[in-house]
């Protein structure tokens, strides 16, 4: 076995309070166990990879890599980037025409010696990572790819738990604790919370749960009119999730008369193919990104819950507010901080094995935290409607818990 001499990272696609701290705590691994391992992080994810644009990591960032863990974001800078859409690469400029990018990207590995890339994404970010290692075997190139699981979505299988996702519905809870003032703003006060999730709604949710959690803590005063009900959570609307959207405005005009505001919490992806369908029926093209999913700030599903739902509450006012890049962009909570601190020493333990793979913890061997097979990882992993917890709160809100419905993954 070839031993490793010069390991990469990239972090891509979307961010997650995950980024600069697994960086952090991938440097202080190797610095503990294997020093004289040269590392190098290409920026921007593959948009650097492409155009070779790296940084190497100095002693002076090896004894402070720890400070990494303190930041949202990434440290690295990130893209979205497609390396078998050739026509999306030279669109951008990160290919001559007619190169193939991943041809691309795989001289550049060669060039800069890597032995181990670390890609700390989501699916498509890994999955892409798989075909790069696939690509270079086939033309006898070893490289050993080690991926961490990136999405505040948490709908990767079979994936557990990804980096972040926990903090990202704490800081959506926090988020929303500001907002839901404006319910005193104006009378019949609608105020929608667009939550991230394209297929999956275990962040809205769990956003929604946090958020009541909040409510626990504090103390309210109804002799002045100061409720809990105008605070409370009304209903959460996941993909997953039908509902008779009639049946629901019944409900929460009972809410509404009550109350004077509805809080409603709706994911991103909620209701996105009937909303598609009215767009395209209206002539509209509803565009895409490189991976081939439509452009959710472009379908915009907060509006629309917002005007379907306005007339029928006699709102007087709506606000629709979308906590996802506060929530995105914050530092790891001492959850996942945890978390991606022991996926990170089982990262370079494999990467040091030369054992490629995602590490996480696996839901089909009885939630082990190893390294995943890549042809076993796969995005668009559903929300269970049926967890408790789940339930527990929609019973509290009174709201119905609806019909599973499938939700259809947008692939290019």
């Amino acid at each position: 076995m070839k031993p490793v001499k010069t390991v990469a990272f990239l972090t891509a696609g979307g961010l997650a309070p995950c980024l600069s701290s697994a960086i952090g705590y991938l440097i202080e691994r190797y610095t503990e166990v294997a020093p004289d391992v040269e590392l190098i992080g290409y920026r921007n994810g593959y948009m650097g990879l492409l155009k070779g644009d790296s940084c190497r990591v100095t002693p002076a960032v090896r004894q402070n890599a720890r400070r990494l863990v303190e930041f949202g974001g990434s440290v690295l800078g990130n893209s979205r980037v497609k390396l078998t859409n050739r026509a999306d690469c030279e669109k951008r400029g990160l290919v001559r025409a007619g190169q193939d990018p991943q041809q691309a990207a795989a001289d550049r590995l060669v060039r800069d010696g890597v032995d181990v890339l670390h890609t700390i994404g989501g699916d498509d970010t890994n999955t892409a990572a798989a075909e790069l290692a696939a690509f270079l075997e086939r033309n006898g190139y070893g490289l050993t790819v080690v991926g961490l699981p990136k999405t505040v979505d948490n709908d990767v299988r079979p994936i557990r738990q990804t980096l972040g996702a926990w903090t990202a519905a704490e800081q959506g809870a926090r988020f929303f604790s500001n907002v839901v003032a404006e319910h005193s703003a104006n009378p019949r006060m609608l105020i929608v919370h667009e939550v991230m999730g394209r297929n999956c709604g275990w962040l809205t949710a769990a956003t929604a749960a946090a958020y009541r959690r909040l409510l626990e803590t504090m103390a309210f005063f109804p002799d002045l009119g100061l409720t809990r009900l105008q605070r409370e959570v009304h209903a959460v609307y996941v993909p997953e999730m039908s509902f008779d959207m009639e049946q629901e405005a019944v409900r929460l005009r009972g809410v509404m008369d009550q109350a004077d505001c509805v809080n409603l919490f709706v994911s991103e992806g909620a209701c996105v193919e009937e909303i598609i369908r009215e767009m395209e029926s209206r002539g509209e093209t509803v565009p895409r990104d490189a991976f081939g999913h439509p452009r959710l700030d472009k379908v915009n599903v907060g509006n629309w819950f917002g005007q379907r739902f306005a007339g029928m509450l006699k709102a007087e006012k709506t606000l629709v507010q979308k906590s996802g890049y506060f929530s995105r962009s914050a530092p790891p909570n001492p959850q996942d901080r945890a978390l991606i601190r022991r996926c990170a020493r089982k990262a370079v333990e494999a990467a040091l094995a030369r054992c490629s793979g995602v590490v996480g913890e696996d839901e089909e061997r009885g939630g082990r935290l190893r390294v995943i097979e890549f042809d076993r990882i796969r995005g668009g992993k559903p929300f269970d409607l049926d967890e408790p917890w789940f339930g527990e709160m929609l019973a509290a809100i009174g709201q119905p818990k609806g019909e599973r419905r499938s939700v259809t993954r947008q692939e290019e």
